[in-house]
C-alpha cells in the first residue's frame, strides 16, 4: 500500500512538472518554428493566460512533491501549517489573477483579436486547473477512480481543499 501510494504521488507530482516544462518547451518550439504564431503566443493576453497557467501547474507540482515527501517518510498526515498557509495565499494570488485574466478576455472580445479564442482556451484551460487543485477533484486517472466517480455520481473534493478545510478548521 505504501509503495503503491509513493509511486503515484510521484508521479502525478513529476506528471505536472513535466507538463509545465512541455508546455513551455512547445510554446517556445512554436515561436520559432512558426511566424504564423507569433500574434498568438507573443501578444499580452494568450501570454498571460499560458503564464497563468503554468503558475497554476507548478503550484500542483510542489504539492504532490510535498505529498509524496510525506509519504516517503511514511507520514499521511495533512501539510504542516506553514505549508497549507502558503497554498492558502496562492489561493487568493490565484483568484486575483483570475479576474485580471477574466478583464484580458473581456477586453480581447470587446478589440475582436485574432487571439481571442486561443486565450480563452488558455484561460478556460488554467480555470480548470484552478478547480482541480483548489476545490473540486476533475481528474480521474485510474479504471477504479472511475468506477467509484461513476458508482457515486458525485464529483470528490480535491486533497488540497480537504487540506486546507481542515486548516481552516483548526485554526478556527
Amino acid at each position: 500500500m505504501h509503495q503503491k501510494l509513493t509511486k503515484t504521488l510521484f508521479k502525478l507530482f513529476t506528471g505536472e512538472l513535466t507538463a509545465t516544462i512541455m508546455f513551455g518547451g512547445v510554446w517556445l518550439l512554436f515561436l520559432r518554428m512558426y511566424e504564423w504564431a507569433n500574434p498568438y503566443l507573443t501578444s499580452f493576453p494568450p501570454l498571460y493566460a499560458f503564464l497563468f497557467l503554468e503558475f497554476l501547474l507548478l503550484q500542483g507540482s510542489y504539492y504532490w512533491y510535498l505529498k509524496w515527501r510525506q509519504a516517503k517518510h511514511r507520514d499521511f498526515t495533512i501539510l504542516p501549517d506553514y505549508h497549507l498557509k502558503f497554498f492558502r495565499i496562492l489561493k487568493r494570488v490565484n483568484l486575483f489573477l483570475i479576474g485580471a485574466g477574466f478583464a484580458l478576455l473581456i477586453y480581447e472580445s470587446i478589440n475582436h483579436s485574432k487571439a481571442y479564442y486561443w486565450t480563452l482556451f488558455l484561460y478556460l484551460f488554467a480555470l480548470a486547473e484552478y478547480i482541480n487543485y483548489y476545490y473540486i477533484r476533475l481528474s480521474y486517472q485510474s479504471v477504479d477512480e472511475m468506477k467509484d466517480f461513476l458508482r457515486h455520481r458525485k464529483l470528490r473534493r480535491s486533497k488540497l481543499a480537504e487540506e486546507l478545510k481542515q486548516l481552516k478548521a483548526i485554526s478556527q
